[in-house]
């Protein structure tokens, strides 16, 4: 173990030289993309699900409106450069090799990527604010890789792993990332190692993106008694189009940024060796679930076992201007979105074993006027609770809520669970649409009047009459299966304002496996309705993979039999 090497800066390549103003925003004359991300391996026979591999979906708008009137379906688009329908979905390793050459800030350190483990579970792609290029994030345990894909050719541009940190017993894992407010940064949530980290993007007066720089100096450590066990890496070499990669890594560790109090003197983490929790609950797990960045680059980052930091991405080393407890705001909320002054975000269930009892479904909204350059006292300013469902478990920060674990497992029709999770925002911002991973529906939030309306995605019409689309694209290899059960994860909007995407998980959920197992894997169309406050499932971008052979997991689900692996975790929209 190393505690904080302070060394000079090499440059690997792509020099860094700060921050530039953003392209332009590319016009929607052309339509969009739907890209999904599947966790499943794209590797055969191994003993883990999620650890080797995976598959990138993507689909024009175009055939996605012909599928929807009832035309052929919409086939996926291959990542060759061509765009051709019907030569996808694309296997992660043909769009970044193994061949590709690890370099850390003192240069090459022998290992190419295909040495190396966890390389898979892809667990989200989102688009840049001028929606020329993808991020590519890879949640397998120790794993900790976060790319770079070109939107319009589907081709690698980066690749760099996280830090390692003793900030768990697996060291490092990329859970998510998402750019800032003009594209300017990529920030990841570094979930095992407990680590907020910066990739410093340049691009030209085209938006085109230059160099991508893996800032050490700007990480902030949000864990307990931290240190380093290992760098940040990029890798070099050739894509899968032949084409160049591009990256560095430069800067060192501050030593400040992974110390154990927030500015206001309480431990970051509880039971930090200052022993100085915070007064309402403190943050009792700071894995890093979401770092949701606002329009002023704030970065709200939630945690497993609840509370929240709200850090100052501009700043190098990044900095706390926010502390909240988990009694304030609940744990594992993963939701996260912006209309006008207010971020709104959620709380669901633990991703860990325990959530297999837990039962959650929390709205909240916080003005994000209400932080400056310095750091507020805690709680401050107070979030609005929104909604907080009725029977929600005592679980995460919620001391008012139901002691008793509930144990009615995830099967639709007999489960009373709940787990918000996914969310986004209308296109006109009237409103905020919050799925229930469990109970297949949708709350949804007026953004003025906080109004909650709810539809499911079960049913033809959203309220319950015939069945709907998942009924129809459900897996029919196991006759035990329940079908019709969408299982709903992460989702996005269109830009015509007519639709909202959304992750539908399968038989063999990769995460989260307690509350996630589905039946019609893919990526779901929801069609808008009644001016933002409703919808139904109108259709469904069916997804397979049966190169996975691990084995079956789903607690308090149907022990699936049959061969279909495919479990979409995350769906985004590339304008085009």
């Amino acid at each position: 173990m190393k505690h904080f090497n302070f060394k000079s800066t090499t440059i690997v390549t792509a020099i860094f030289a700060g921050f530039v103003a953003s392209g332009p925003v590319h016009s929607n004359s052309d339509g969009y993309e739907i890209w999904g991300a599947d966790q499943s391996n794209s590797v055969s026979g191994e003993a883990s699900r999620g650890v080797n591999g995976s598959y990138m979906w993507i689909w024009d708008s175009k055939d996605v409106e012909k599928q929807l009137s009832g035309k052929k379906n919409a086939e996926p688009l291959g990542c060759d450069g061509k765009n051709r329908a019907g030569d996808g979905p694309c296997d992660v390793y043909d769009v970044f090799p193994t061949t590709l050459a690890e370099y850390d800030v003192n240069g090459a350190t022998g290992n190419s990527l295909g040495d190396l483990p966890g390389f898979g579970r892809l667990h989200g792609m989102l688009p840049d604010p001028q929606n020329r290029y993808m991020n590519v994030n890879m949640f397998a345990p120790g794993g900790g890789y976060v790319g770079i894909v070109d939107g319009e050719t589907k081709e690698a541009v980066a690749l760099f792993r996280v830090t390692s940190t003793n900030g768990t017993g697996v060291m490092r894992s990329l859970h998510m990332s998402f750019w800032n407010s003009d594209g300017s940064a990529l920030l990841l949530a570094n979930l095992h190692g407990k680590v907020l980290e910066r990739i410093d993007i340049t691009r030209n007066a085209g938006g085109k993106i230059t160099g991508a720089d893996f800032n050490m100096s700007a990480s902030l450590g949000v864990g307990k008694d931290m240190s380093i066990l290992d760098d940040a890496k990029v890798y070099l070499g050739t894509n899968g189009q032949g084409n160049s990669m591009i990256g560095s890594v430069s800067g060192n560790y501050d030593a400040g940024a992974f110390g154990n109090l927030t500015p206001n003197g309480f431990c970051k983490e509880n039971g930090c060796s200052d022993n100085n929790d915070g007064t309402l609950g403190g943050r009792a797990n700071n894995v890093i679930i979401c770092p949701i960045v606002s329009d002023n680059d704030n970065a709200y980052i939630t945690f497993g076992g609840g509370g929240l930091l709200v850090a100052d991405t501009t700043s190098t080393p990044m900095n706390i201007v926010g502390e909240y407890d988990n009694q304030v705001v609940n744990g594992a909320g993963c939701g996260g979105v912006q209309v006008g002054d207010n971020m709104w975000l959620n709380a669901g269930v633990s991703a860990s074993g325990s959530g297999a009892t837990q039962s959650t479904f929390s709205m909240y909204n916080i003005d994000d006027t209400g932080f400056g350059s310095s750091a507020n006292a805690p709680n401050t300013p107070a979030p609005t609770l929104v909604y907080k469902d009725s029977t929600n478990t005592a679980t995460i920060g919620n001391i008012q809520g139901d002691p008793n674990p509930n144990s009615t497992g995830q099967i639709p029709g007999i489960t009373t669970r709940r787990d918000a999770h996914g969310m986004t925002r209308t296109t006109s911002g009237s409103h905020i649409h919050n799925v229930d991973r469990i109970r297949n529906n949708v709350e949804v939030f007026d953004t003025t009047t906080l109004a909650r309306t709810t539809y499911d995605l079960t049913s033809a019409d959203g309220q319950g009459g015939g069945f709907g689309a998942c009924s129809a694209a459900s897996v029919t290899d196991d006759a035990g299966l329940p079908v019709n059960d969408p299982a709903p994860d992460l989702m996005d909007n269109t830009p015509d304002g007519k639709y909202l995407v959304v992750a539908l998980r399968g038989p063999i959920p990769v995460s989260v496996t307690h509350s996630a197992q589905g039946s019609c894997p893919g990526v779901g169309i929801i069609e808008v309705l009644d001016g933002g406050a409703s919808g139904r499932l109108a259709g469904v971008l069916r997804t397979t993979n049966s190169v996975d052979t691990a084995p079956v997991s789903a607690p308090g689900g149907h022990p699936y039999t049959g061969s279909e692996h495919s479990d979409v975790h995350g769906a985004a929209v590339r304008k085009k």
